[in-house]
């Protein structure tokens, strides 16, 4: 078993976890302005995603760079993965592959704690995602307390490129905010996924 193979029923069951769904977690926050550089690259790349139908795509031409342009906002402060295995306790199938995953660490060789938002990415589908992006999560929440962390919420989300859905791990209490945010105002979501990293992350997951 690894992330890929969680449904929501699956995590809540085998964990503990208790969802609580449509409520937003985020206060009221200042939209990020988004760099020339990123506005230059999405027009260029957003169509060509938008036409292509893999995950491979959404995940390359829209997500990484968005969350690049955090990393850059957040002057490097903290370091981001893709693609990476992140395998905490296999023997209850918290192992594989993660998407995307940012760390409150400046260490970009290897992962270190804390994890403070793991994001994946979905074709059009975003509810076939929540188990994996949900099992991650809780990954992520164990691999800190290994690391000697204090318990700090974890931050998910699970995106299609166009629509992006967040999550909240705090404890064994599992917010997920049913609003499904939009790319655009791309300033909006830029000012959320820095708030995650950030301030709020400080406390803390992608």
């Amino acid at each position: 078993m690894s992330y890929s193979d969680f449904t929501v029923g699956k995590v809540k069951q085998l964990f503990g976890i208790v969802t609580i769904e449509d409520k937003t977690f985020f206060p009221t926050i200042v939209p990020v302005i988004p760099s020339s550089t990123l506005v230059e690259v999405l027009d260029e790349t957003l169509p060509l995603a938008v036409a292509l139908p893999s995950e491979k795509a959404k995940s390359e031409l829209i997500i990484s760079p968005i969350l690049v342009e955090v990393r850059k906002y957040l002057k490097r402060q903290v370091s981001l993965f893709s693609g990476q295995d992140f395998t905490v306790d296999a023997s209850v199938g918290l192992s594989g592959v993660c998407d995307f995953l940012i760390s409150r660490s400046t260490e970009q060789l290897e992962i270190e704690s804390p994890v403070v938002v793991l994001v994946e990415a979905k074709k059009a589908d975003i509810n076939s995602g929540m188990g994996q992006c949900m099992a991650e999560m809780v990954a992520a929440q164990r691999f800190n307390q290994q690391a000697g962390e204090p318990a700090k919420p974890v931050y998910g989300c699970v995106s299609s490129g166009l629509l992006w859905r967040f999550l909240k791990l705090d404890g064994n209490q599992m917010t997920v905010d049913l609003k499904d945010y939009s790319l655009e105002p791309l300033g909006d979501l830029l000012g959320k996924l820095v708030w995650m990293c950030g301030d709020a992350g400080a406390g803390v997951d992608v």
